[in-house]
């Protein structure tokens, strides 16, 4: 058994972030014509808001996390995208930077200071607990996207896994997808 790496959580929670996302979005991109921008029951009236609601707070908080200084004009525009296939694109790339900050994390920058700026202010956070609030964000809102999934034509997709190595005849279509091993996921 190897040594405990404290890293290894920040990493896999990276990973299983971008694996939910890219679940999510084919599904929604097998939605029928208008049940994409359809209003519906939920902190946010529809699919389209909720999934754009969730790339802009990503845009948000890993800019902080890269030390960036992009603050609230991450929201100039509400919902930056009308249509599943370019914010599924989109939220992609701000994934894979997720991922590759996780990826560089060391305990030292995990208990560094994270400056987010806010609109009047700078929000100071340590690193590990602002990723832990984005996951936790991103969690909520993509369980509210499954459950208006429901009231669609397509069957909400499997979030509740975690990666763990027993289901990864579950994923393999996924992992190939996205690039990745099962080495990248184990580590």
């Amino acid at each position: 058994m190897p040594a405990f790496d404290p890293c290894r959580t920040v990493r896999k929670l990276a990973y299983n972030n971008a694996l939910a996302n890219h679940r999510l979005h084919d599904a929604c991109g097998r939605l029928m014509p208008g049940e994409f921008e359809a209003v519906r029951s939920s902190f946010f009236p529809s699919i389209k808001a909720t999934l754009n609601h969730s790339l802009t707070v990503d845009w948000f908080y890993v800019d902080a996390l890269e030390g960036g200084t992009l603050g609230p004009s991450a929201w100039d525009i509400e919902e930056p995208f009308d249509d599943i296939a370019t914010l599924a694109t989109e939220q992609a790339k701000v994934d894979r930077r997720l991922v590759a900050l996780c990826e560089a994390a060391s305990p030292e920058k995990l208990a560094s200071v994270t400056e987010i700026h806010r609109t009047e202010r700078i929000q100071r956070e340590r690193m590990e607990d602002v990723l832990n609030h984005l996951f936790q964000h991103q969690t909520h809102h993509r369980g509210q996207v499954h459950a208006m999934l429901a009231g669609t034509s397509v069957r909400p997709p499997q979030l509740d896994e975690f990666i763990v190595a027993d289901d990864s005849r579950f994923r393999s279509g996924d992992i190939a997808a996205l690039g990745w091993s099962e080495d990248d996921l184990m580590r």
